[in-house]
């Protein structure tokens, strides 16, 4: 599968805001964004560029696709998929990317970010409903118990994330977490309120509606 293997930090800088896409680093002053606020290249220290219609458009579609850290045929699919349920399209398009198996595992704090909670699913370390799954794309239901494998060997690394993630990220209303047997709960779907509020949907909707 099309990975990026080019510098986290920079998209972040693209697109001018925190994406936490490094996990601790984030959140120390060492963050590439913190140190340097303008964008990357020869040109970045002038500040971003005022964006056209459609510029702003690709650029909200791309900070989600970067946050999600899924690609642009996966994006798309998953818009027509909102699309052909009945409700609003940009609150489904939400809760589709939310319940993601590697979104659930960084929102309940085994990892501190999407890209390492996609590895510790390819390696087999999680188990929905006590079988194995190694796919990040696999979409929960509510009722399904997600687990940590038994004898796993980054156990103390999944307790240590969970302490690190205490006080940093709110956990979701729709998950329940016990740290004790590193066990995670889907009791409901996101509401509109547990769903993320830093992305103009609107305008994605409108991308891909053109």
């Amino acid at each position: 599968m099309a990975r990026n293997l080019g510098p986290q930090c920079k998209i972040c800088r693209r697109v001018g805001e925190k994406l936490f896409l490094k996990g601790e680093r984030c959140y120390l002053t060492k963050c590439s964004l913190v140190k340097r606020k303008y964008p990357p290249g020869l040109h970045g220290p002038k500040g971003h560029t005022r964006l056209s219609e459609y510029g702003l458009h690709l650029r909200e579609k791309q900070r989600l696709k970067k946050t999600y850290q899924i690609l642009e045929r996966q994006l798309k699919r998953y818009f027509n998929q909102a699309k052909k349920k009945v409700g609003n399209t940009e609150v489904i398009l939400l809760k589709l990317l939310e319940m993601r198996l590697d979104n659930v595992i960084y929102r309940a704090g085994f990892s501190l970010s999407r890209k390492l909670a996609r590895q510790m699913i390819n390696h087999g370390h999680i188990l929905v409903n006590q079988k194995r799954v190694d796919i990040p794309s696999f979409q929960v239901k509510v009722g399904d118990i997600i687990k940590i494998k038994e004898k796993t060997a980054n156990i103390q690394q999944i307790r240590d994330n969970l302490r690190s993630n205490q006080g940093k990220m709110e956990m979701p209303a729709w998950l329940s977490l016990d740290s004790q047997k590193f066990e995670i709960k889907i009791i409901k779907e996101p509401d509109l309120e547990d769903l993320p509020k830093n992305f103009n949907t609107r305008l994605i909707v409108e991308f891909y509606s053109r």
